[in-house]
């Protein structure tokens, strides 16, 4: 067998090594972060000025503050091209409705209504990658979304120069703003605003280094959805696997860029060559022949267990963005499966149709975040508040256990708050409560 890729045929000793390795955590790098800061101070110190100057000197295209954003009607499409716009619009629009949260509420104990109220964001900003690949189907995975919840106002950024169907996709999938802007520099913009430009709640979207660190380092001023980085992949793989179908699943991911991460498990030595020589068979007639060998030989693991149990535990272990089940009984291994992005079950289900057009967004935790974030889904676009409504008898039902709290932490007005609308000798009560002795007698 070739010995370009790495192969691992994992024994029960390089079974514990490979779980620590695939338990993977992302961490900023230093001189990027330092980078990204400078850049974040600039447009929050000069605005528009700093927008202008930024575009020069990292997109090098030259822009007034006026030219940002985009107010011209966006052209039509090819018959093609615009059918297959309108396909995946049609889906994610109707998997945005049927996951709309809704309002709820119950009676606790007491006898209170306690619930959730949902209401839409007023303001977002969608971060599109552009330039060599303008990725149109983020913009249909991603505005969507915040349409359907309700959100008024969607600022969406993109680098320029901006791509004439990447521009009909923002303003069909309902943006109503676009601006031509990218990097770090455009997460600035919408964060801090600009004379030009006027800050958003919340913003989502993929991007490249520059943008999750930016993302990362405005959190807390406005509010992320998360933060992607590179593409990555992992296939498991019985006995029954096409080894065509995998090996294009596996490629599909490579050619996303440089720093993508594909893995293989599979417990049939059979498949996994099989895998490889179609993947070197597939390579050959690729575009991008040239970064998915660099992704090959620097970010891919095939490894060979001992079963489809042990593969399906390692799988778990790396928390991949997408999961591919290519086995005979894919909902059983389901069942055995956590931590993944997005889970893509049988033969017939490429990664591809979740990337384009299936339904669910593609903007997934990667890096291993799985394991505590999800991808981005209609609840993000909307706000969460807790609702309660006491009545006269309910509150009298509880209100010693609020007095005996407010004893406990010392917060004696808490406790007053609920006693004072019973009339209960509020001033003896409160003395009695605090001549007793502490929690523990």
């Amino acid at each position: 067998m070739t010995s370009r890729y790495r192969i691992l045929s994992c024994d029960r000793e390089e079974f514990s090594q490979l779980r620590r390795e695939l338990h993977r955590r992302a961490f900023p790098n230093p001189e990027l972060a330092e980078r990204v800061r400078s850049i974040l101070e600039r447009v929050r110190a000069k605005g528009d000025t700093a927008l202008v100057e930024l575009t020069r000197e990292l997109d090098r295209v030259a822009l007034s503050p006026s030219e940002f954003c985009r107010k011209d009607p966006p052209k039509r499409p090819a018959a093609a091209i615009h059918k297959a716009l309108c396909w995946s619009l049609a889906n994610v629009r109707r998997f945005a409705r049927a996951s709309r949260p809704k309002d709820w509420r119950i009676r606790n104990r007491e006898g209170a209504w306690v619930g959730e109220r949902f209401l839409p964001l007023e303001r977002v900003g969608v971060y599109v990658p552009g330039g060599t690949a303008p990725l149109i189907s983020t913009a249909l995975m991603t505005i969507p979304f915040a349409r359907e919840a309700g959100v008024r106002e969607i600022a969406a950024v993109t680098p320029p120069p901006i791509d004439p169907v990447l521009y009909y996709a923002l303003r069909s999938a309902g943006a109503t703003e676009v601006y031509s802007l990218g990097g770090a520099q455009a997460v600035a913009a919408l964060a801090y605003g600009t004379e030009t430009i006027r800050p958003v709640d919340k913003i989502f979207g993929p991007g490249n280094s520059y943008v999750v660190e930016a993302k990362r380092q405005l959190f807390g001023l406005v509010a992320v959805d998360l933060l992607p980085g590179p593409s990555e992949v992992a296939v498991v793989a019985d006995e029954h696997a096409q080894a065509r179908f995998v090996a294009a699943d596996l490629l599909a991911q490579a050619e996303h860029g440089p720093s993508s991460r594909i893995l293989l498990l599979t417990p049939s030595r059979k498949v996994l060559e099989e895998v490889i020589a179609q993947i070197e068979e597939q390579t050959e007639t690729l575009p991008r022949r040239s970064m998915v060998e660099s992704v090959l030989r620097d970010h891919a693991l095939f490894v060979s267990t001992r079963t489809l149990e042990e593969a399906l535990e390692l799988v778990g272990e790396f928390a991949p963005e997408h999961l591919s089940l290519a086995v005979r009984r894919p909902h059983e291994a389901l069942r055995q499966v956590r931590h993944c992005g997005a889970i893509y079950l049988g033969s017939y289900s490429p990664v591809a149709a979740g990337d384009f057009l299936a339904g669910p967004s593609h903007t997934l935790p990667t890096g291993g975040s799985a394991r505590a974030f999800d991808g981005l889904r209609m609840e993000h676009f909307f706000q969460r508040t807790s609702v309660l409504e006491y009545s006269k008898a309910a509150l009298a039902r509880v209100e010693p256990q609020i007095a005996r709290f407010a004893q406990i932490e010392g917060l004696a007005a808490h406790g007053r708050s609920a006693s004072v609308r019973l009339d209960r000798g509020i001033r003896a009560k409160e003395a009695g409560l605090l001549a007793e002795k502490g929690p523990f007698g």
